[in-house]
């Protein structure tokens, strides 16, 4: 998520998914417009950016089962970083993309001048503290190490889930882009930063890691079960939404979309299928 991903390599990767994308016809071209001027046209494939896990699964199982019925024609494109999911919503190679909360595309969009919007409010993951060496938090004592996301965002987040379990404190008027040098006082602990997506394997190497909702599933962890601490899921900014690039809100393709996202089925599949790991958080983005 952050530099760490060279802007040659996200740009060769934006290449190449540019013509995979071009060998798909103009029947999947996520703007299609119709003959008749301007529009997105109804029929076209909508192709939308995810992260495999819980996003690509929630949309798979709005296209297998509601999309047909709705008229939506729904095409979706699993993604592993948060980078190009966003570049490639910004160039038009994807017609929405579905990975991100509301702080990190604000950063993520001050940054790349990008003009990404979100749509729809879908569901939250929290944020949690893992560990394979220590059964509770009370374990996590002076002089072990916590691995921490890079990227701004999700790297206060962190920090303050450190703070409201006791492990660290912040000073005063640190906020959601809190880094490593707004701990006041860090009570004997040593911190790495890493991307988020290898938080996970990094379990083995640090004695604790706060690591992303999806990639925690990604990685077999049941946030509501293995985690030390966990993010409280009431009046939490961080929900993850269905964004498009400004100007593309009103693309049919997307408002059925994010009428299905918010539907009483998916809200289902949500709580069914990950128990309290992932949470729906349906509705307008604050």
């Amino acid at each position: 998520m952050r530099k760490n991903i060279k802007l040659t390599a996200a740009a060769a990767a934006t290449a190449a998914l540019a013509l995979g994308l071009s060998a798909c016809g103009t029947a999947s071209d996520p703007a299609a417009k119709s003959e008749s001027g301007g529009k997105a046209d109804a029929s076209a494939v909508l192709v939308v950016a995810a992260s495999p896990t819980p996003h690509a699964d929630i949309l798979n199982y709005v296209k297998e089962n509601l999309a047909k019925k709705a008229g939506l024609n729904l095409e979706v494109k699993e993604f592993t970083d948060y980078v190009l999911p966003n570049t490639a919503t910004e160039s038009g190679q994807v017609g929405a993309n579905f990975f991100q909360h509301k702080p990190y595309l604000d950063d993520f969009n001050k940054k790349n001048k990008t003009t990404i919007v979100p749509v729809v409010n879908v569901h939250l993951e929290p944020l949690g503290l893992y560990s394979k060496k220590s059964k509770d938090i009370k374990d996590i004592k002076a002089g072990q190490t916590v691995a921490v996301p890079n990227d701004t965002t999700n790297e206060g987040r962190a920090l303050k889930l450190l703070a409201d379990n006791g492990l660290i404190t912040l000073k005063d008027g640190a906020g959601t882009d809190a880094k490593l040098s707004d701990i006041k006082d860090a009570k004997g602990l040593k911190f790495k930063e890493l991307e988020a997506a290898t938080l996970p394997r990094a379990l083995n190497d640090v004695d604790a890691a706060v690591i992303n909702g999806n990639y925690a599933i990604e990685a077999d962890l049941k946030p509501a079960e293995d985690s030390l601490a966990l993010e409280k899921a009431e009046g939490n900014p961080y929900a993850n939404f269905l964004a498009v690039k400004e100007g593309n809100e009103k693309d049919v393709r997307v408002e059925k979309l994010a009428k299905l996202l918010n539907s009483p089925e998916v809200k289902k599949f949500i709580e069914d299928k990950y128990t309290g790991s992932v949470v729906p958080a349906l509705g307008a983005v604050k």
